[in-house]
């Protein structure tokens, strides 16, 4: 009986196995499947696209590379993009996590609450007062203000990730670091900093691929030379038609690093959301 009930079991066990493995190839290719259309709309021609009897068996052609790299402008946009996702990400990480360390560590819940609010109030509301004081400044049209606009978004929001990092760390650790007599700095810089790697990493990677993607602050802020690869997309769409193919060719040169950035970041990424999601 006991071994009739243990290959029953493990009968069971091999069905939900196969039921998981198969929502999750289900899941993935639902969302996997714009991707997979827009990469090959790439190799189409606009009649191509525009046809819906056309799938993904056809013949393919290079012309929409071909024009969107001799052009030039997706390029010079996507290191436009590059300059200032860095740039911002980078002094947002330099502000955000030494202020989420403080938030954790000293229980300040109200400044958590302020910091909530920036995130819900929308960047839309603010351009107007941002470009009357950007263009006061001189500022309208270089990587500066591009800079200090994302960092709006950027700062709350590694700020808010990784406080919930620092309150799920043993406080313990850095009692003991403070015994043997480092400052409180100096117990974050060598104790809680390290650990919380794998949030810092993963937050960073969010706010570089939200900064990547932003279109609006560009648009309103941004000159010819410092316009980003989201306002160069919407160059294809124009009044009286849409040029599909180039689009399509143009925003999967504009995957390509958003891609490379998450693979190489990947270790970093999985570790810091599995401890998200386990804190506590």
């Amino acid at each position: 009986m006991s071994a009739h009930l243990a290959a029953r079991a493990a009968r069971r066990r091999r069905a939900l196995g196969w039921l998981r493995g198969a929502a999750v190839v289900a899941v993935s290719l639902f969302f996997a499947l714009p991707l997979v259309w827009m990469f090959a709309a790439a190799f189409k021609t606009n009649v191509q696209v525009t046809d819906p009897t056309v799938g993904l068996i056809f013949s393919p052609t290079l012309e929409n590379l071909r024009n969107v790299l001799d052009d030039g402008e997706i390029i010079t946009s996507m290191r436009n993009s590059l300059i200032v996702g860095v740039v911002s990400t980078a002094l947002s990480a330099l502000l955000a996590v030494p202020a989420a360390w403080a938030v954790g560590r000293f229980t300040m819940h109200r400044t958590g609450s302020v910091v909530l609010i920036a995130r819900i109030v929308p960047a839309v509301s603010l351009l107007v007062p941002w470009y009357y004081l950007f263009a006061q400044a001189g500022l309208v049209g270089s990587y500066t203000v591009l800079i200090l606009s994302h960092m709006f978004v950027s700062v709350p929001l590694i700020l808010w990730i990784m406080i919930g990092f620092f309150e799920g760390l043993p406080v313990e650790l850095e009692e003991a670091a403070r015994t043997d007599g480092l400052s409180a700095f100096g117990a974050f810089w060598r104790i809680a900093l390290p650990l919380a790697a794998p949030g810092t990493a993963t937050a960073s990677l969010l706010a570089f691929v939200s900064s990547w993607n932003n279109f609006m602050f560009a648009l309103i802020f941004a000159d010819e030379d410092t316009r980003t690869a989201p306002v160069t997309l919407f160059n294809f769409i124009s009044y009286a038609s849409t040029d599909w193919g180039g689009l399509m060719a143009a925003a999967s040169l504009m995957t390509v690093p958003v891609v490379i950035a998450a693979l190489i970041g990947q270790k970093y990424l999985v570790a810091g959301l599995t401890a998200g999601a386990t804190k506590g």
